[in-house]
């Protein structure tokens, strides 16, 4: 599972950033970061609270503006505002740590309005896809429900369905199940699973040790608004190369 196939490495990137910096005020959050994410590749980014790694997901489609360098998506730079920007951002699946769903919405109407208003899919059609996506993620049945009725391990696997919907180049995954009580925490996590041996494009923010261990193919340690570390998986768990790493990994173990 993580090793990444021969034919993507030479591949333009999906995702690429190139020596992203951002501050709020004083507080400079991300420091010259850089780093690409090829076609079928997931990258884990993983450390300490406050370390940047929420802000670096959410700059990717401008959900947070950055002061300088620039991130592309198939090579292709994104644009500060404008239609361009909307267009890109389509191209970009996001799944929060608090689900987002509509609340007014069924689940349904959720995983369908998108397909319908951006992408122009007849009504009809994208009904059958978002009724295919729910089963994929194993909530078929509470497509008529309103997200307060689901539990938030249902309404977190029908965000994924929502952004599957608009055929995504890649996803993106701010700490999907930091809001989930434990035992649900398991069944986002294999639909995620699944997704990366269905060769999708992944980026994903987590305090998942096990599940970063298991599925990625590059694990990114931060801290203080820098990559400090990045391997893969087996070499960073178990010989990571920085202090600061090893302190991170043994804080986790002590728990």
């Amino acid at each position: 599972m993580n090793q990444i196939p021969a034919a993507i490495q030479h591949q333009t990137p999906v995702i690429e950033l190139k020596h992203i910096d951002k501050h709020y005020g004083s507080l400079h959050v991300l420091k010259d970061i850089s780093l690409s994410v090829k076609k079928g590749e997931v990258v884990v980014i993983i450390g300490p609270s406050g370390s940047g790694k929420s802000t670096l997901c959410r700059t990717i489609n401008r959900l947070e503006t950055i002061d300088s360098g620039e991130i592309l998506i198939d090579g292709v730079a994104i644009p500060q505002e404008g239609k361009k920007l909307a267009a890109l951002r389509a191209q970009i699946g996001m799944v929060f740590q608090s689900f987002n769903l509509f609340a007014h919405m069924s689940v349904l109407d959720n995983v369908t309005l998108a397909p319908v208003d951006v992408l122009g899919m007849s009504k009809k059609e994208a009904r059958e896809q978002a009724m295919a996506l729910l089963k994929r993620v194993g909530v078929d049945d509470q497509a008529a429900k309103m997200p307060a009725q689901l539990s938030g391990g249902q309404q977190q696997r029908a965000a994924i369905a929502r952004a599957l919907a608009m055929h995504p180049k890649a996803m993106l995954f701010d700490e999907p199940t930091s809001a989930l009580d434990p035992e649900m925490i398991g069944e986002v996590l294999n639909v995620m699973t699944e997704l990366a041996q269905d060769g999708m494009t992944m980026l994903i923010v987590t305090h998942e040790m096990n599940f970063a261990r298991r599925v990625a193919h590059r694990v990114i340690f931060m801290d203080g608004g820098s990559i400090v570390e990045e391997g893969t998986p087996d070499a960073f768990f178990t010989q990571p190369q920085t202090q600061r790493a090893r302190d991170f990994l043994n804080s986790i173990r002590d728990h």
